[in-house]
């Protein structure tokens, strides 16, 4: 390592999803070792590579591009696991005979652990994903609400879907506009966190927002790139990316992992992205034809898609934010412009 060349902050990008992220996180690790003779190892910020054997949808990275660059955080989490258990050292989370969780805080905890190891064996950490809720956590920390009430979780999951709903428009509109009505889990969080503390999570949530650079690992440590994408452009790439996903097989690892009872309707990890629509399509293929099912795919893509940007725009407010437009930026133009703000970024 040549600690003149050695970066003192730590580039963290973020983007929509089929934005080429991993792309140039993986070109930034190999241009780093190449130019300032550093190794790079990259921290994903993704809640579903986390699980094993969700390939193809979650996007991971190839084992080609994973034995070039180090990957951290992907395959974490066995599906069948209803706790999270290990220690700083091990990534083993197993405790079959349920369903799997992975929470931001389980994350964060994790990245940090990843990210000083890192660092403290003279390499540079990448921090790269698509779920913001992850990377503002990174840069703000935590948003600060209650403690999980079990009982009281019991109690809001047992209710009337329509009252629970009618409740959340009375005591927390803001939340209900953005939470979708079939939403179980974040539905019964905000409602918790209205009974607990009699504040509407989203009322917290926008302090959050207000809050800066509060945690010790805030924006003073960190190198934030965002890919910043026309929606056209965008709804192009994600529409190609479905498609390239049937033909390398996601149909089939979705009906592998259901069969396996490995993937349950209605976890935390069949509610992602082309794992829900064909879990639908499996369980009534007659109703939900899979090409129903491969557009559904694309259209909630996009519209995942939208709600990232908006997420982007709350992340573009830091001060320091280096903001790449794609796409008409390739990706050995945008890892030079990277590289540019790192060497700066020592000084800033």
């Amino acid at each position: 390592m040549n600690p003149v060349n050695f970066p003192a902050l730590t580039p963290v990008i973020c983007g929509p999803t089929a934005g080429g992220k991993s792309d140039l996180a993986v070109a930034l690790a190999l241009r780093a070792r190449e130019e300032w003779g550093i190794d790079a190892e990259i921290v994903t910020a993704d809640a579903f590579q986390v699980y094993r054997g969700m390939d193809i949808g979650t996007a991971k990275p190839t084992m080609e591009e994973r034995r070039e660059v180090v990957h951290h955080l992907i395959d974490v989490v066995d599906l069948r696991a209803t706790a999270l258990q290990g220690s700083a050292n091990t990534d083993t989370h197993l405790k079959v005979g349920g369903t799997a969780t992975f929470t931001v805080d389980d994350w964060l905890r994790m990245a940090r652990e990843r990210i000083a190891d890192v660092r403290g064996r003279g390499a540079l950490p990448i921090v790269v994903g698509g779920t913001h809720l992850y990377i503002k956590a990174l840069l703000d920390g935590l948003f600060d609400g209650p403690e999980p009430d079990a009982a009281l979780r019991a109690k809001l999951t047992g209710l009337d879907p329509e009252a629970r709903r009618a409740e959340l428009q009375r005591v927390d509109p803001a939340a209900a506009a953005r939470i979708h009505p079939n939403d179980i889990r974040r539905t019964v969080r905000a409602l918790e966190v209205y009974r607990l503390t009699g504040t509407p999570i989203s009322a917290m949530q926008k302090q959050w927002d207000r809050a800066s650079m509060s945690s010790p690992d805030g924006l003073a440590a960190h190198q934030l790139i965002i890919l910043d994408w026309e929606s056209e452009a965008l709804n192009r790439r994600i529409n190609a990316r479905v498609k390239q996903m049937m033909e390398r097989g996601l149909l089939e690892e979705v009906r592998t992992l259901a069969a396996a009872g490995q993937l349950v309707p209605g976890s935390q990890a069949a509610e992602a992205l082309g794992y829900k629509q064909l879990l639908a399509h499996l369980a009534d293929p007659v109703r939900f034809p899979v090409a129903e099912a491969v557009e559904r795919i694309k259209v909630d893509t996009r519209r995942f898609g939208k709600n990232q940007r908006t997420w982007l725009r709350r992340l573009r407010t830091f001060d320091n934010t280096l903001t790449v437009a794609m796409p008409g930026t390739g990706t050995p133009e945008a890892v030079g412009v990277v590289l540019t703000r790192l060497r700066v970024g020592r000084e800033i």
